[in-house]
């Protein structure tokens, strides 16, 4: 089964190798029938420290590293970041 990967923006990076990453998504109300805005915050683990508050981030699922971090930072998403 693959892995999903999410992109959303960095809002903190408090946490030594972790950053806190809000996922905004766009669905339709079943009942209203408007287009309803949510957001999630994800932690995810960040080796290299790259990632600053502001910056876009990629995500992928991973086995479960601490408390709260499920996920990841794509390689990728920390090279075109800096």
């Amino acid at each position: 089964m693959p892995k999903r990967v999410l992109e959303g923006v960095v809002v903190s990076d408090k946490g030594d190798k972790t950053v806190v990453v809000v996922v905004q998504r766009t669905l339709l109300h079943p009942v209203l029938k408007k287009i309803v805005r949510l957001s999630k915050k994800y932690h995810a683990h960040d080796e290299a420290n790259a990632l600053k508050v502001g910056d876009q981030a990629r995500i992928v699922e991973c086995a479960p590293k601490s408390k709260l971090k499920r996920w990841e930072v794509l390689s990728d998403s920390s090279a075109s970041a800096s």
